[in-house]
């Protein structure tokens, strides 16, 4: 499938189009310095990461539209204190006068956490991004405790990039996370990436608790096969929970078309335990639900 193809591809499956829980849109100077480090993905990574859309704002919001993209979750997250409650603002602005983007915050160990996130929470967030890898931060910091529970009282989901894909980090892991799970089991979490590259540890995640699920993004493509190859029983895992699995891409950072992300999901949906059902349910069902979009 070829980018082109996607949004007949997807009026043909009878949906009215793509909810893509995990992309990525940042304030243009925070936008250069992330694809900047990308540009460097040899030396941190070990492979070249060369970005697909590396476009104004404007130009990426009409690729999406393009691809058949009808609602999207607009991630950011911090890197250091003080940060993650502008980056709350400008994407709660960016959603605003941006058709399709939902309101979205996120989250940092500081003393005002609760604050801010109370404020987005009140503003009508939808979602929140944890990005424990590039923020270097314990998720079981004494000072995310309150907002944990604030997010599964709200029943909002948090996307988590908890696990050590691409780069292990001080506290990244399924096992971290899992201890935030135990004390909040209420609460909705999306493992990022399927917890890659510990994808079998985030399924087991998946069963152990009820609002836990895994979004697609980078899992099952040709450059991430070669870092985080899916289980043997990665088909078995995702029939026994069909409804736990949400469209995510990490566009517009991705270095392959967002057309073959879907050719993945396709793939897997080959599988008659899975069919059309499941794929429905991966591209648009289970990413609206998550984000409690009104019928489209």
């Amino acid at each position: 499938m070829r980018d082109a193809d996607v949004a007949a591809w997807v009026r043909g499956l009878g949906l009215p189009g793509l909810v893509d829980l995990h992309v990525h849109f940042l304030p243009d100077e925070v936008q250069r310095k992330v694809w900047a480090y990308f540009d460097k993905a040899a030396l941190n990574y070990g492979t070249e990461w060369p970005i697909q859309y590396r476009l104004p704002e404007a130009e990426r919001v009409e690729v999406l539209r393009s691809l058949g993209v009808v609602a999207f979750a607009p991630l950011v997250y911090p890197h250091k204190p003080g940060m993650a409650e502008w980056l709350g603002d400008w994407v709660r602005d960016f959603a605003e006068r941006t058709p399709g983007a939902v309101p979205t915050a996120t989250v940092y160990p500081e003393p005002s956490v609760v604050s801010y996130l109370d404020a987005g929470l009140r503003a009508g967030v939808r979602c929140v991004k944890a990005h424990v890898q590039v923020g270097a931060y314990d998720p079981r910091s004494p000072l995310l405790e309150p907002a944990w529970g604030m997010l599964a009282d709200a029943g909002v989901p948090v996307v988590v990039h908890c696990g050590h894909g691409p780069l292990r980090g001080d506290h990244t892991g399924l096992d971290v996370f899992a201890e935030v799970l135990a004390r909040h089991p209420r609460l909705t979490a999306v493992l990022a990436h399927a917890g890659m590259p510990e994808i079998s540890a985030a399924l087991d995640l998946v069963a152990a608790y009820p609002n836990v699920h895994i979004d697609t993004t980078m899992v099952g493509v040709g450059f991430s096969l070669r870092m985080a190859p899916l289980p043997a029983d990665w088909l078995d895992r995702l029939a026994a929970h069909p409804d736990r699995v949400a469209l995510g891409t990490d566009f517009p950072s991705i270095p392959y078309p967002y057309a073959e992300q879907l050719s993945a999901i396709a793939a897997w949906a080959e599988d008659p335990r899975l069919g059309p059902d499941f794929l429905r349910a991966v591209l648009h069902d289970t990413p609206a639900r998550l984000l409690r979009l009104p019928s489209l």
